[in-house]
């Protein structure tokens, strides 16, 4: 689980960088839970909330906060 404190660290290219590797995360663990492949199912939430977070500091950055 990332920090929001790590994540306000990083540049915005860096973010989005971040935020397309997490939606690749997403897409497999998804595809894993569909074929009963995944381990641990609490990854796939643990994943949407680091997206959440990722796109709440890129919205603040834009807003200038």
């Amino acid at each position: 689980m990332m920090k929001a404190s790590e994540v306000r660290g990083l540049t915005a290219e860096e973010l989005n960088a971040k935020l397309v590797d997490l939606k690749k995360d997403l897409f497999y663990l998804r595809m894993q839970h569909a074929t009963n492949q995944l381990d641990n199912p609490m990854k796939i939430a643990e994943v949407k909330k680091n997206i959440a977070k990722i796109k709440t500091v890129i919205r603040e950055k834009e807003l200038g906060r």
